[in-house]
């Protein structure tokens, strides 16, 4: 029995995207990694796991994946638009096939009234298509935001390959 409880979770996901030929990329903020990781927990991942970005600060989101300055200013870092551009800019700069990817408000500081504690956009783009996006607003702590974001993000990868 495994000691993680994602971990036939995500070994399933992997098997997944195997048996279909793809790779996947990552580009996360406020998760900082973990998607990534959780992803590369398991053994035999370098064949599906293409790279991960994470993406902290707005330079990063630009200089590391193409995000336009336009258009964090414009919509801020936090938005649908930022979180389509970050999987969009995952793809092209990889060889991945599939990217997720996720910009939030983790707290327990820096929510506003129209960007709460718990707020999280994520993206989800597939070479040779449009990106997508989706708005969560998750409860808890910090660390209960950051696995809730991680957990629907894997759920985002699986409806991809099931697609």
């Amino acid at each position: 029995m495994s000691q993680d409880p994602d971990h036939d979770r995500v070994a399933k996901l992997l098997q997944d995207y195997r048996a279909q030929g793809l790779r996947i990329a990552t580009a996360e903020s406020c998760t900082g990694g973990m998607i990534a990781a959780c992803l590369t927990d398991i053994a035999g991942s370098s064949d599906v796991f293409e790279r991960g970005f994470v993406t902290y600060s707005n330079e990063a989101k630009n200089e590391s994946i193409g995000v336009p300055m336009d258009l964090i200013t414009a919509h801020g870092a936090v938005s649908a638009q930022v979180a389509q551009a970050m999987a969009s800019g995952a793809l092209a700069h990889s060889r991945a096939d599939v990217a997720v990817s996720v910009t939030g408000v983790a707290g327990p500081g820096g929510g506003s009234a129209e960007k709460p504690v718990g707020l999280v956009y994520f993206g989800l783009a597939r070479r040779g298509g449009a990106a997508e996006s989706w708005r969560h607003i998750f409860s808890g702590d910090r660390a209960a935001v950051r696995a809730a974001t991680r957990d629907h993000a894997l759920s985002l990868l699986e409806r991809q390959a099931a697609a």
